[in-house]
């Protein structure tokens, strides 16, 4: 430009966001102010969005570092209720590393462990009702776990075999459960909030009592999807709680790219004027006691809340991850919140309803339960053992009703089928 205004300006300079450490470096969070467990107030759940401004920028936390649930968000549950959360988050350990185990062993093409993020899924299904809607991403398989799923069914839809409800049509791990309230998972980022947000305003609508909840990572939320959620509940008030599970990162780029160096996840919400929670994602009891609160304040009608689980991702993205080419090698041990698993034992303990050699029995069950019903999916075919569902169910749950050229088309695959293997295709599958 010829315009001399502005010579005398410093040049523009463009912030492009850094990890606090990067592979080869040491591990450093001393960025994230941890608020002391206890300390967080616990507002009414019917208390206007305005008033709870504060609760985004917070942590809430119950478990401080002696085990000890303190403060006035602690849910005051019975030890049953704690040892059977323990025992859910357990078993999803379990199950996920024998499911990473046989995707190394070419059992299956892909997988997606949730190690360190348990306490998201496990204690907020407990929280919920079990007529509630879950509209998960791809690391809530502990939803299913806390509601009782048998995992051999889970394990068919793993390996996309004879045993698969979903025909073999659906990338591993990304389970289908209606009858479990577990919708379909999507690969599609994001597109299940604006679904939650829809299946609350239709259960509102016909006055039923059933509230909606939705999962998505930080990364997430810079998506369109997530946006268009947002508005749509709060213009309609939907009882619909939507989780933000804020892992740190989102597959290999870290969240700041999300735009979590600016502000909280939690604060998202100020602006659309719903209420925000900021939780420990690895303190169980604090989870389930803010969900329990988010979901009373839907069910009364005060609206959709938003929570972001501050959580660690302690393993890679997938089983296509090198979590090592990214990010620095000590973060999961200087992760400052623990271990979701750990804590929840250590409270059991201090409160002297729990020990080492039962909790060193128990995992030793769990893992011979999931081995033995890794066994039996496996009578249904894994990987590599060719087609497991016949060729013409590839017409089929595209329409309610097929229409006349497609039932054509299937019948003529059939009769083919047929002619060339009269045994009816058997070892073609």
């Amino acid at each position: 430009m010829n315009d001399s205004r502005g010579r005398n300006r410093p040049p523009l300079s463009l912030h492009i966001p850094e990890p606090p450490a990067r592979p080869g470096e040491e591990a450093d969070f001393s960025h994230i102010q941890v608020t002391p467990a206890g300390v967080t107030p616990r507002p009414d759940s019917f208390a206007a969005a305005h008033d709870l401004r504060d609760m985004a920028f917070g942590l809430v936390r119950v478990l401080d570092d002696a085990g000890q649930a303190v403060g006035p968000w602690d849910p005051r549950l019975s030890p049953d209720v704690l040892r059977t959360m323990l025992r859910d988050m357990a078993l999803t350990r379990a199950f996920d590393d024998r499911m990473f185990r046989a995707q190394r062993q070419g059992k299956t093409s892909f997988y997606m462990k949730c190690t360190g993020e348990e306490a998201v899924a496990v204690a907020q299904t407990h929280a919920l009702d079990r007529e509630d809607m879950c509209f998960p991403s791809y690391r809530q398989q502990g939803i299913l776990i806390a509601r009782g799923h048998p995992l051999i069914g889970m394990m068919n839809q793993i390996y996309s075999n004879k045993g698969d409800a979903l025909k073999g049509r659906q990338l591993p791990i990304m389970y289908s459960s209606p009858e479990y309230g577990f919708f379909t998972v999507s690969g599609n980022l994001t597109t299940q909030l604006p679904q939650a947000v829809g299946w609350a305003m239709a259960s509102a609508s016909k006055g039923d009592s059933r509230i909606a909840a939705a999962w998505c990572g930080e990364g997430s939320t810079a998506e369109g999807d997530f946006h268009a959620a947002m508005t749509f509940a709060t213009v309609y008030r939907a009882p619909v709680i939507i989780n933000v599970v804020n892992n740190q990162w989102a597959i290999s780029s870290f969240a700041g790219f999300a735009g979590g160096e600016a502000t909280t996840f939690a604060a998202r919400a100020i602006g659309y004027g719903i209420a925000g929670l900021r939780v420990d994602g690895n303190d169980a009891l604090a989870v389930y006691a803010a969900t329990a609160w988010a979901a009373e304040r839907a069910r009364t009608n005060n609206g959709p809340t938003l929570i972001e689980h501050f959580t660690y991702r302690a393993e890679g993205h997938s089983t296509s991850d090198d979590p090592s080419a990214y990010r620095s090698a000590d973060e999961g041990v200087k992760w400052p919140l623990g271990d979701p698993i750990a804590r929840l034992k250590a409270h059991l303990i201090a409160i002297g309803e729990w020990n080492e050699d039962r909790h060193a029995a128990m995992d030793l069950e769990l893992a011979e339960s999931v081995k033995a019903a890794q066994k039996e999916a496996e009578k249904n075919g894994i990987l590599g053992h060719g087609l497991h569902q016949p060729f013409e169910t590839m017409f089929e749950d595209v329409f309610e009703d097929m229409p006349p050229h497609l039932k054509e088309q299937q019948a003529q695959m059939m009769a083919e089928r047929m002619r060339k293997w009269p045994d009816g295709g058997q070892g073609q599958r």
